[in-house]
């Protein structure tokens, strides 16, 4: 490839979807803005990769190129600028809040959840730092003056990828949707809502059923949702796909990249079996996403995607090089796969002290029935995102969790506010 990995998303249409993350991040405490727009500003040394606007070259590429004006934080409004834009100091990055609640707004182009976590942990530390007085112990939390960890701006590339024939080929099955919602989500102004609903719960109930069921965080969820989704499609779909993100980064040996760069792993249930016995279904899931992101498997779709990037490179002129991952995106084309649902899972980072400042945190993404799940100290957070306002799905999900011993709370609704792009013409 012959730009930053961190840059061939930006060529994506935003005409529906935003392609920004938006992390929510609750204090316990009112949030002073002027303390955070200096916490923020002072934070931003650790991560010179964020700090970048982007420009385009002679061929009409897009690249990203160091910005040193400060970070935007703002009040939270009921429109958000883009990124991107003169507003935001042409950063791919804002920062707004509101009462005890801190937004943190990412260009998705730059990486994931597993990348864009250090830097939300480095903003609340030095912003807890600054307005108490105090420096919390967090040992795994990178500080502002910190150097960059070995591998931290490296890069994937084609020839990091196996060649080896794949240990598993999943058969493609058309994953039922909730089609009706898609519909009203997207095209009617009278039922669009974007918005997400915060569930929490407590990791000593989770990791009970977890270790009695041969399951892990992701798999106990998977069942979670497929079980909610089995009380909602008609009986014509005999199965419901449970789709999640894999990371690569190990297995290319890149352990401290920021890079996103993901496989996608697939589960499907029977509806039958879904009615049956908790632990074999989480074994059941376990061996799949196992199967499913050995290298040999998981690689083969990653070089499908930097084969796509490498074409291209070729077209000459952003129109062309726009018009063409239009024309050839793996996710929207004749051969896209998708799940009946996405959940992810961040996994398990310390924060240290910092815990005790924090009531939440969750990722906001684009979609319906969407989920985005993280943890911190004896919490799990569930981050489910809707396209249309309606409790149907938290109150199944809610019985679910409570029939297999696992109760929760729930906060929101809340408006995603996720903000777009605004990138150069030429």
């Amino acid at each position: 490839m012959k730009y930053s990995v961190d840059t061939y998303r930006l060529y994506q249409s935003e005409k529906r979807f935003a392609h920004t993350v938006r992390i929510h991040v609750r204090m316990k405490e009112p949030v002073d803005i002027d303390v955070l727009e200096q916490a923020v500003n002072t934070a931003i040394r650790r991560y010179p990769y964020f700090a970048v606007r982007v420009s385009v070259d002679e061929d009409g590429g897009y690249v990203l190129v160091p910005n040193d004006k400060r970070i935007v934080v703002m009040p939270t409004a009921e429109k958000m600028p883009k990124v991107g834009s003169d507003a935001v100091n042409n950063h791919l990055i804002l920062v707004d809040c509101s009462g005890n609640d801190i937004f943190f707004n990412i260009s998705h182009t730059m990486c994931g959840g597993k990348g864009f976590l250090p830097w939300v942990m480095t903003n609340v530390y030095e912003y807890v730092k600054e307005k108490y007085n105090v420096e919390p112990y967090a040992p795994e939390v990178r500080k502002p003056d910190d150097d960059l960890l070995p591998g931290e701006t490296s890069e994937p590339t084609m020839d990091m990828l196996t060649t080896e024939a794949p240990v598993y080929k999943r058969k493609f099955q058309k994953a039922p949707v909730l089609g009706l919602d898609y519909l009203n989500g997207l095209f009617n102004p009278f039922k669009r809502n974007p918005n997400y609903t915060v569930l929490t719960v407590d990791q000593n109930d989770l990791l009970k059923v977890i270790k009695a069921n041969d399951s892990s965080v992701l798999s106990f969820f998977f069942i979670i949702f497929a079980r909610a989704l089995d009380r909602v499609f008609p009986e014509k779909d005999r199965v419901i796909v449970a789709e999640a993100a894999h990371n690569m980064r190990d297995s290319v040996g890149l352990p401290n990249t920021h890079c996103d760069f993901l496989s996608h792993v697939y589960v499907d249930y029977d509806r039958d079996d879904l009615k049956g016995d908790l632990e074999k279904l989480g074994t059941r899931t376990r061996g799949q996403m196992i199967l499913q992101t050995d290298p040999s498997v998981s690689h083969e779709q990653v070089r499908k995607l930097f084969e796509l990037y490498e074409a291209v490179d070729r077209e000459h002129g952003l129109k062309a090089k726009r018009k063409y991952m239009a024309d050839n995106s793996l996710a929207t084309g004749k051969d896209a796969q998708h799940g009946s649902f996405i959940a992810n899972y961040t996994g398990q980072m310390d924060w240290g002290e910092l815990a005790d400042y924090v009531e939440f945190y969750v990722f906001i993404i684009e979609g319906h029935f969407t989920v985005e799940i993280t943890a911190m100290a004896d919490k799990i957070f569930v981050g489910f995102m809707q396209l249309i306002n309606t409790d149907k799905y938290i109150n199944l999900l809610r019985e679910e969790l409570d029939r297999v011993g696992v109760p929760c709370t729930v906060e929101g609704p809340f408006p995603k506010r996720l903000p777009k792009h605004e990138l150069p013409a030429k």
